[in-house]
C-alpha cells in the first residue's frame, strides 16, 4: 500500500524516536527558546505550540520557563498521546487547524507567546492555518515560526512537504495571515545546509532508517549535533526563522 504522507499517526509512530535524535530538530528548539527568552519572563508567559508533535519543544520549554502556562495543538492523536507523557506540565488539544472549529472559551485569545515549527510546509493553505491558530492568541502575542528552505529531499516528500520557503515567501505568508513581521532570518549556515545536502544525496535510503538507524547514520547524526553549535544564525542558511506579532 502506498505511504500516505499526511498520516501523522503513522509517521509519529514510526519516526518519533528518530526525530528525537535529529540534530536539526534540536537545533530549531534551541533557536526558538533563545528568541523567546529575550522578550519575556516565565511568569508572564502563556505559550502555545502550533503543531506540537510528540511534545519535545514544550518539554524543553518547561525547563526554560518554569512558571509558564503551556498549550500544544496537534493534528495527530498519536502525537498528542506521546506529548502528554513527554511534557506533563502542558495541556494538549487535538485539532486540525486547517479546518474551522470552535475554540474552547478558556483558550480564546489566550497565548502571549507562540511557536509554529516545521508545520506550514505540510499544508496546502498555510495562511488559513495561521488565521485559525490566531484565534488562540492574545492581542500583541509574539510568534516564532520555522520552516525549511533549500532543496526538497526524498525524505521531505515522504513526510508530506508541499514546498519549501524563501525568506520573502515566509514574510508574505505571515503578513497575509494578519501578522506584523519583525524579522525573517536564514539561519544554519554552513552545517545545517551541509546536513540537508547529505540527506539529499542519500535519497530514498534515508526513508528506511525509521526507528532503527544504521550505525553509520547514528554517527553522522551525532557529528552534526556537535557541528550545529557552530552555525551562523542569520544569513545564508536553509533554516528559515521568522518573528512576528499578532494584532487582534
Amino acid at each position: 500500500m502506498p505511504h500516505d504522507p499526511d498520516d501523522w499517526d503513522g509517521l509519529w509512530s514510526e519516526y518519533k524516536d528518530s526525530a528525537e535524535r535529529n540534530p536539526a530538530r534540536s537545533y530549531r528548539r534551541g533557536l526558538m527558546l533563545r528568541i523567546l527568552g529575550r522578550s519575556t519572563t516565565s511568569r508572564e508567559m502563556r505559550l502555545l505550540d502550533v503543531g506540537s508533535g510528540p511534545g519535545d519543544f514544550l518539554r524543553d520549554a518547561a525547563d526554560h520557563f518554569p512558571a509558564a502556562e503551556m498549550l500544544g495543538i496537534e493534528l495527530s492523536e498519536v502525537g498528542v498521546e506521546y506529548a502528554k507523557q513527554l511534557a506533563p506540565r502542558a495541556e494538549f488539544l487535538q485539532r486540525d487547524l486547517v479546518e474551522d472549529a470552535e475554540v474552547p472559551n478558556r483558550f480564546a485569545a489566550w497565548a502571549t507567546h507562540v511557536v509554529c515549527s516545521e508545520v506550514l510546509e505540510h499544508v496546502d493553505d498555510p495562511v488559513r492555518l495561521l488565521e485559525n491558530a490566531s484565534a488562540y492568541m492574545a492581542d500583541g502575542a509574539r510568534i516564532v515560526v520555522t520552516v525549511p528552505g533549500g532543496p526538497v529531499t526524498a525524505f521531505d516528500r515522504h513526510i508530506g512537504h508541499r514546498a519549501h520557503f524563501s525568506r520573502a515567501r515566509l514574510r508574505e505568508t505571515l503578513e497575509a495571515a494578519g501578522f506584523q513581521v519583525e524579522t525573517v532570518m536564514a539561519a544554519g549556515f554552513p552545517f545545517f545546509n551541509l546536513y540537508k545536502i547529505v540527506v539529499l544525496l542519500m535519497g530514498d535510503r534515508v526513508i528506511g532508517q525509521g526507528e532503527s538507524p544504521s550505525r553509520a547514520a547514528s554517527v553522522v547524526l551525532r557529528v552534526f549535533g556537535v557541528l550545529f553549535r557552530l552555525n551562523l544564525r542569520r544569513r545564508l542558511g536553509w533554516q528559515m526563522v521568522a518573528v512576528a506579532r499578532f494584532s487582534g
